[in-house]
């Protein structure tokens, strides 16, 4: 039993996400958070949606609502689709709670007390045209680094680096297009990080190692290059304000704090929202303050990592508390659509909204951990997804379930028939189980998600290769006895299906769960000792037969997605 904090990149309030972005931080996250309750451990998953920053103001002055309200509205719409892909969060909130800014004005207070932040003039692009200052997302250029001509004011979409708007090649306003741009002076808050490289970089040489090599690689990579004091606030409307009593000017003038600097804070407020819902049972402080005993595992696509390996371990040292750190960072390249880039912008690839309007959560989910883009790049294409959902789902587990429960009602009756005790090949059945389960439990362990699907089909296909050496649709005809043993096996095959791969696809599971009436099914997880005597469902247990799993996708379906969202990323 330990205790188990995990977070998830906090998804970005201006749209539905697409496919990308549920594999790169949510789904692996929940898939984890289910198989540690599943085995017994206190688990607290917390995400939140973040809504300060200069994209939320643009997308609601697009749809004509004020932020807070469009804020509003869009964290709901969000909610609703991670409820239909059934992420179990245990709390999911918002940036813009009242939480976050208590907490990140304490945050600052801190920081200032112990000397890492201070007040400097700077330089920065004013539009004319649209008679303000533009914050770094509102200025639109080319890269200097990589050439691509959409990169934003504060980090490149393309290849991922940190940039100051002034970096840009032919910048232009987000907001209005102009690119009669100026440049002048206005005061700002910097975070001193490079006061606290030497910190960061011992803190992250005591967990490199652990980590997958692409976030240790990133975080290297960061440090390597020298921690640049950052400008942690802007001249925006919306935001967390900087706080009157410490800075009177700052906040007399409107300045907020950046979004970059109050996103991350969001994961111990988020769990403050949870708590506060619930004082008397609750308590926030316990998964982040002083709390040695809790292990902490983010989830993130790659282009996130700078911001959680090194700028949010160099704010919390920063306030000299003994604040949570991550243990585990569990990164993710890229899922492309075609080879292409899914892009929430340009509205390329599937959306999650458009997944759960085409076919159940399980299907994606399975097809999306089954294929995470954890070492390189995964490509996610109509035929790849076809042939492994018609593979795996509706061949190998969907087409076990329905024709083992199907014979057997139809030749036994509605109850787990008993037949022989079981012989050789169910011993030998029971020990290649046990092998198959142990090895998916270590991939689920160690996070390795594309080994744990590898494992987990392996279950499945063993149930089917049983089931063929055993032919009970011939055995019956001269050993019912077998027959009736064979099937009763295979039933407890089903069941134990429904228990292990529950991270994966809960619907599912919980619908061959259900299929058995058994009077004290309590077990959350079946070990591989108990695994191997494959006795769990009992002779004289109720069954049904529960509908179709795992429906094929035909080739008129697959013409119809390909028509619908196009066969390549430019189609």
């Amino acid at each position: 039993m330990a205790r188990h904090l995990i977070t998830s990149a906090l998804p970005y309030i201006n749209g539905i996400k697409h496919l990308g972005n549920m594999v790169g931080s949510m789904l692996p996250a929940d898939v984890y958070s289910r198989y540690l309750r599943q085995r017994g451990h206190d688990v607290l998953y917390i995400c939140a949606t973040d809504e300060h920053g200069t994209p939320a103001e643009l997308a609601a002055k697009e749809a004509g609502v004020s932020v807070a309200e469009f804020c509003a509205q869009a964290h709901d719409a969000q909610k609703a689709v991670y409820d239909g892909f059934r992420l179990s969060f245990d709390h999911f909130g918002r940036s813009s709670s009242a939480q976050n800014a208590e907490i990140t004005q304490h945050f600052a207070r801190q920081l200032q007390r112990n000397g890492f932040i201070e007040e400097r003039a700077i330089r920065q692009v004013y539009s004319p045209a649209d008679g303000r200052f533009l914050p770094d997302r509102y200025v639109e250029g080319t890269c200097p680094h990589c050439g691509y001509d959409k990169a934003r004011g504060d980090q490149c979409e393309n290849c991922t680096r940190v940039l100051d708007p002034t970096d840009l090649i032919e910048p232009r306003s987000a907001i209005s297009g102009s690119t009669d741009l100026e440049v002048r002076e206005t005061t700002h808050l910097f975070l001193l990080q490079s006061k606290l490289q030497v910190e960061v970089e011992a803190w992250v040489a005591e967990h490199e190692e652990e980590w997958p090599q692409l976030a240790s690689s990133i975080a290297r990579k960061w440090l390597t290059e020298g921690l640049h004091d950052r400008a942690i606030t802007r001249d925006l409307d919306w935001g967390v304000p900087v706080p009157a009593d410490t800075w009177p000017e700052l906040a007399a003038a409107g300045k907020v704090f950046y979004v970059w600097f109050d996103a991350p804070i969001e994961y111990i407020a988020a769990t403050k929202e949870w708590a506060d819902a619930d004082p008397a049972g609750r308590d926030h402080k316990a998964w982040w303050y002083e709390a040695a005993d809790v292990r902490y595992t983010q989830f993130m696509a790659k282009d996130n990592v700078p911001f959680h390996t090194v700028m949010f371990p160099a704010t919390e040292l920063g306030t000299r508390e003994p604040w949570k750190k991550v243990d585990y960072v569990k990164a993710f390249n890229w899922l492309t659509y075609y080879g292409g880039k899914f892009s929430t912008s340009q509205k390329r690839g599937v959306f999650t909204d458009q997944a759960l309007d085409i076919l159940p959560a399980d299907y994606w989910r399975y097809f999306l951990i089954a294929n995470a883009p954890e070492s390189d790049d995964s490509s996610f294409t109509w035929e790849h997804f076809t042939a492994t959902v018609n593979k795996d789902l509706a061949d190998t587990l969907g087409n076990f379930v329905n024709r083992v429960l199907s014979f057997s009602r139809k030749r036994f009756g509605d109850e787990v028939p008993a037949g022989n005790a079981a012989g050789e090949a169910e011993a030998k059945l029971g020990g290649q189980i046990a092998e198959l389960l142990a090895e998916y439990e270590n991939h689920m362990e160690t996070l390795q998600y594309r080994k744990a699907a590898a494992a987990l089909r392996a279950l499945w296909s063993a149930g089917n290769s049983y089931l063929e050496e055993k032919a009970p649709w011939l055995e019956i005809k001269t050993d019912p006895e077998g027959a009736a043993l064979t099937l009763r096996t295979a039933m407890n095959l089903i069941h134990l299906y429904s228990v292990v791969s529950e991270p994966f696809i809960p619907a599912s599971a919980a619908a061959m769960r259900s299929a058995f009436a058994l009077a004290d099914d309590t077990a959350s997880w079946v070990t591989p000792e108990q695994a191997r005597s494959l006795d769990a469902v009992p002779a004289g247990t109720p069954f049904t037969v529960p509908p179709v799993l795992f429906a094929k996708i035909t080739e008129d379906d697959l013409e119809s997605y390909r028509e619908r969202f196009g066969g390549s990323p430019d189609a």
